[in-house]
């Protein structure tokens, strides 16, 4: 890697960690109240019922009777996150920098967008309702409140689930950059074992999953319209050499 390479990474790195921080420092700040959360994931349910959707018990059912799937399940929402997040974006910066920028782009885009939800619209997750649901990621590892102190979390942030919507988007950006067969089929499956993820250990409704992706979905359209922008805009500034 060039010099000019190694600089251009670690820029972007700052910035993204910057991004990172505010969104988190936000995120936090922006706590709602929790009537009003209550209040609002009791009208999600109604919704949900009404749709027939309301499936969350029945999936956090399938993993009771085994650790095992408890476990599988609390690690996919734990690690299959900001680690998956992180790594995929190195990989992008260092070696496919087009897919990463949009990546970033979505990324801060569908962020900034569910910062703005979660302050005006707090919903509270499935695990603080009287649904009989238990938090299993809480209760069985303490390798989340490593990863996302409770000083940056704001528990009535469930809708839209950015979980979900990220995810999403890191897998476009695998299946995008990849070569390899095995790595585009992580990112095929990355958003759907997160969305079976977070509401089986009862942290998001499925509404919230879908919203969340509805949202990253917004955010991926900008980040390629903001991509066709900077390649036009390089194209100019750098046109092809006309042969004589």
């Amino acid at each position: 890697m060039t010099r000019s390479s190694m600089l251009w990474v670690a820029r972007q790195a700052g910035w993204v960690t910057l991004g990172v921080l505010v969104y988190f420092s936000v995120r936090g700040l922006t706590e709602g109240s929790a009537e009003a959360a209550r209040a609002n994931a009791h009208d999600l349910v109604a919704l949900e019922r009404a749709l027939g959707l309301h499936v969350e018990g029945a999936l956090q059912d399938l993993l009771a009777p085994s650790d095992s799937l408890r476990t599988v399940a609390n690690w996919i929402y734990i690690w299959g996150h900001w680690p998956v997040i992180a790594a995929t974006m190195v990989w992008l910066a260092v070696e496919h920098r087009h897919v990463f920028l949009r990546l970033r782009d979505g990324m801060l885009v569908s962020g900034a967008v569910g910062m703005v939800v979660f302050a005006l619209h707090p919903v509270a997750p499935p695990r603080l309702l009287d649904l009989g649901m238990v938090d299993t990621v809480t209760e069985e590892s303490r390798s989340y409140r490593v990863l996302q102190p409770p000083a940056f979390t704001n528990q009535y942030a469930a809708m839209p689930s950015l979980h979900s919507g990220w995810d999403l988007l890191v897998g476009i950006a695998i299946v995008t950059a990849a070569s390899a067969l095995w790595l585009r089929v992580v990112g095929f499956a990355m958003p759907v074992l997160m969305g079976f993820a977070v509401v089986a250990t009862a942290n998001h409704f499925v509404l919230d999953v879908v919203a969340g992706v509805a949202l990253s979905l917004v955010g991926h359209a900008v980040a390629l319209r903001l991509d066709r922008r900077r390649r036009r805009r390089a194209a100019v500034a750098h046109p092809p050499e006309v042969l004589a």
